[in-house]
């Protein structure tokens, strides 16, 4: 069913493709006009694109133009000429699509024709990428076109400062990565200054590598931490207690859904270890969620597979593109007590800040597009989450690449024996050979086989990917071997032969020069003797067969195959691609299994031995079967995320709004007198009730409410029972306005107007915090409603309704009870104070009274707690990912001592978070 629905969506799907090429056969019409002009004439069509613009003419309109005066630029800046397939990719992009070209076709110059068009409004065009390598590789690479045309290029990578940041967003194109972004708007609505944002909007943006990342990576939501307080000595002993269970006996877990129980025998096994007579007796249901992790720590996360250990830390390791996750860290206490397990320092748990979707950030832009080379399989996802159709673009020139059926053997071993005899072969006449694993366990499993018969070979996987460019760039060489850990998003071209570039500098290197300093002369000398060398190898390595990929095992994706595979035959060079499986294999064993049993029962009645292979039809089907599995389990584990980021994605841009307007200068002291009626009024309602006795009314309770509010003697006010609830409500409201008057009076305009800013917006953050913790607490244990027959997300919505309109409701209570008891004590000012520091007034204000959120109802609000089966009694939703989040990115990363802490306290990041950095 699910691929007539993409065939039917689909269909005539090559239409525009005939529409682009007529409009790029325009543009070829165009091109000796430009090709006629000097530098300056042709730097100066920008301006002009600016005022026709600016004149009412559209960007479809003058595209062809466009297009043209980025070809020839390209041309004198870079040496690189648009094909025409590469004018039709730019073509999809500027309409809003996705583009799907094959490896070695120049998706990187592709983008610089929407680019250098959606630039012209002056609005900005975020160009996203996978990785800083390849954001700053490709803003000085591609940066050269831009420049040359009067536009200024930003870069933003990770650890960047504010300084620095701000005139990377006010450019007309910006690389940076998709965490970058997305992290940069969170941050974006936490400041507490407005000159401290960074992001101008979202214009338009063309992702790289897309299907990377709005589908591999969208698993998991961007979320911003900051320190929470756990003990390190209770994940030690969780740690210690799990040690040793016995599988199916003590605990068991489903593999295929990631989830793992404790049985009876093993819970009690663990309450020895621990010495608690009854674990879920945790009100809190902290207990239940350290036993939780621990269980998932200990026997679902393994090393060097999901995670690395590098210098006593432990790592997560990108499940798709085999990448080390920097700064980032599993949630919910996973990381620590996967650090319990390995004994390394235990970092504290962090509580989140802000968090949101991927999915939901990109939604934000006017105009979203993208390219890849393996798009088509998800068309439909893209379709529904993202609005996003996929075009294929043909090739530059037709694939001859020969692809076999895969081989499959019986067990693990024979598998890769068989792979090693493979490459071996191949090594001896001469052909490269790029080999793909799914782990660095195989990885390097495979790359002591190839030790051991003495084969020269490149690994390239998490713990090395710092080299992988240059890895990559010479796996093309003649008899190269090169072992990668996924090839998702690698960025760099394979050429037959090698790379000229990247081996003129590592003979600089050799002659202990630094490439970037080598003078010209020397740099053109070496770049010539390796592209002589390139030359002569590369017709060597035709004549062997060209590229030969070899896949040591399917991936959960068939995207993630064809990505692999179309390493090889780039531009109509000759390549072969061969699978190599096992029934073994986790993709087999976990969502192939009553077929692989039928199979292996096969291969024993026949009596084959285990280093030979089958090749069948049934063996196929069943590959595919299990693939197709997997991607609709990982779907609705994408979906999952989104419906459950769609219920706060509104509450999230109702408060993002109201900071931002506080931010640019609207007026708090204007509204205090209608906040302050619609308060009196909820309270008076809730003590006083209209429709209830007014001799049961609890007065006292009222009046203990005010006091706390406004910080004086409540009883200089007069609540009679025999008043009407509405002269009930007159009384408080004139005694909180004569309040504030006073306190306006003592303080000035001015001070007031700052003073209320600030202090509504740390309100806000602190509620919003709350909130979102509550949220976790929430979802976590929401999926255990459905034994109820209780539909998890709907009761999700109404809960997270009912918490946000509480939140809401009681926002400016907060504020009224702070501004009302916050004492301000007047400094001289100090010479030079910083654009960004906070005011020397505001320096000294001192709190008195308790926190917003503390000491009342407002408080228990603030602080809630879900009791619905605590913190990690269950999971929200059948198919809530519970492997990681892309989660805990460092907020203080580039933060300037001096710089308002981004916690929203009001203090110097100095004084506050960054006291211990």
């Amino acid at each position: 069913m699910p691929k007539l629905f993409s065939r039917l969506l689909s269909l005539g799907s090559d239409k525009p493709v005939k529409e682009f090429e007529r409009i790029a056969s325009h543009i070829d019409d165009l091109e000796p006009d430009y090709q006629k002009m000097g530098d300056a004439e042709l730097k100066g069509q920008t301006a002009l694109f600016r005022e026709r613009y600016a004149n009412g003419e559209s960007l479809d309109d003058m595209l062809p133009e466009a297009f043209a005066v980025v070809r020839e630029a390209s041309k004198r800046t870079t040496g690189l000429r648009h094909f025409d397939v590469q004018l039709i990719g730019g073509i999809a992009l500027h309409r809003g699509t996705i583009a799907e070209m094959k490896t070695g076709e120049g998706k990187t110059l592709v983008s610089t024709l929407a680019g250098y068009l959606n630039a012209i409004p002056g609005e900005g065009v975020h160009v996203v990428t996978v990785n800083d390598y390849l954001a700053k590789r490709d803003s000085e690479w591609m940066g050269q076109i831009y420049r040359f045309l009067g536009m200024d290029v930003g870069i933003l990578q990770n650890g960047m400062g504010l300084g620095a940041k701000k005139p990377a967003y006010r450019a007309d194109v910006t690389y940076g990565t998709n965490s970058e972004f997305g992290f940069d708007y969170l941050r974006d609505n936490m400041v507490t200054r407005a000159e401290q944002r960074v992001q101008r909007g979202h214009h338009y943006a063309i992702v790289d590598e897309v299907d990377s990342i709005l589908i591999d990576e969208a698993r998991t939501p961007l979320i911003i931490s900051g320190a929470g307080t756990k003990s390190q000595s209770t994940y030690k002993d969780f740690a210690r207690a799990v040690r040793g269970l016995v599988a199916d006996v003590d605990y068991e877990m489903d593999e295929a859904k990631h989830t793992i129980a404790a049985t009876e025998a093993g819970l009690e096994k663990i309450e020895r270890a621990l010495g608690i007579e009854d674990i879920y007796a945790d009100m809190s249901g902290q207990l239940v969620n350290h036993l939780q992790q621990a269980l998932k720590a200990e026997y679902m996360f393994h090393r060097d597979q999901q995670y690395v250990v590098l210098d006593g830390e432990v790592k997560i390791v990108d499940e798709f593109t085999g990448r080390i996750m920097e700064g980032r860290r599993y949630s919910e206490g996973l990381h620590q007590a996967i650090e319990a397990k390995e004994g390394v320092l235990i970092r504290e748990e962090n509580q989140t800040l802000a968090t949101i979707t991927l999915q939901n950030y990109f939604r934000l832009y006017d105009k979203l597009s993208g390219m890849t080379g393996t798009a088509m399989t998800e068309d439909a996802e893209f379709r529904e989450i993202y609005n996003l159709p996929v075009t294929v673009i043909p090739p530059n020139k037709p694939v001859i690449r020969k692809d076999h059926d895969d081989l499959v053997y019986r067990d693990i071993r024979s598998k890769f024996n068989a792979v090693v005899d493979d490459i071996e072969a191949r090594h001896a006449k001469g052909q490269p050979c790029l080999v793909g694993t799914v782990s660095i366990e195989n990885s390097e499993r495979l790359s002591r086989l190839l030790s051991k018969r003495g084969i020269k070979h490149s690994v390239l996987n998490a713990k090395y990917h710092e080299r992988e460019a240059q890895i990559v760039a010479q796996a093309g060489r003649e008899g190269a071997v090169t072992i990668a850990t996924n090839m998702a998003g690698r960025g760099t071209d394979i050429l037959l032969g090698g790379n000229p570039d990247f081996m003129a500098d590592d003979m600089l290197r050799e002659q202990n020069i630094e490439p970037a300093e080598a003078p010209a002369e020397v740099r053109a000398a070496a770049l010539e003797r390796a592209r002589r060398i390139c030359s002569e190898e590369r017709e060597r390595v035709r004549a062997a067969g060209g590229l030969a990929v070899i896949g040591t095992e399917r991936h959960e994706s068939r995207r993630i195959d064809n990505q692999l595979r179309g390493r090889s035959g780039r531009q109509g060079d000759p390549g072969e691609t061969q699978f190599y499986l096992s029934l073994e294999d986790d993709l087999m064993r976990l969502f192939a299994g009553d077929r692989m049993d039928r199979i292996a029962a096969m291969m024993e009645r026949y009596d084959m031995p285990d280093d030979m292979p089958i090749q069948a039809k049934m063996v196929t089907k069943a590959v595919e079967g299990a693939q197709r599995k997997v991607e609709e389990i990982n779907f609705s584990m994408r979906k999952n995320v989104l419906d459950y980021d769609d219920v706060m994605n509104k509450q999230r841009q109702v408060i993002y709004e109201e900071r931002n307007k506080i931010l640019d200068g609207k007026d708090l002291t204007e509204h205090v007198s209608e906040v302050t009626r619609e308060t009196v009024q909820r309270e008076v309602e809730t003590y006083c009730p209209a429709e209830g006795d007014p001799e049961a009314w609890d007065v006292k309770g009222l009046l203990k409410w005010l006091g706390g509010l406004t910080g004086k003697p409540a009883d200089l006010v007069e609540v009679d029972r025999d008043d009407d609830p509405e002269d009930v409500v007159d009384k408080v409201d004139e005694f909180v306005e004569e309040c504030y008057a006073e306190k306006t009076g003592r303080l000035g305009d001015k001070l007031m107007h700052e003073l209320s800013t600030q202090v509504m917006l740390r309100v806000i953050d602190t509620r919003w915090m709350a909130y979102l913790q509550e949220m976790d607490y929430l979802k976590t244990g929401i999926g255990l409603r459905g034994f109820g027959q209780r539909d998890p997300l709907v009761e999700y919505k109404s809960e997270a309704y009912a918490a946000f309109t509480t939140l809401v409701d009681t926002m400016y209570e907060d504020f009224l009870r702070t501004i009302l008891r916050i004492e301000v004590v007047v400094k001289e000012p100090r010479p030079q104070a910083g654009a960004d520091e906070e005011s020397e007034e505001l320096r000294g204000a001192r709190y008195s009274g308790p926190s917003e959120v503390d000491g009342d109802r407002g408080a228990e609000r603030a602080g809630r707690r879900v009791p619905a089966g605590g913190k990690g009694a269950g999971q929200a939703g059948a198919g809530k990912p519970m492997t990681y989040r892309k989660a805990d990115h460092d907020p203080y990363a580039g933060v300037g001592r001096n710089d308002p802490c981004p916690c929203g306290s009001g203090k110097k990041f100095k004084n506050c978070h960054g006291r211990n950095r």
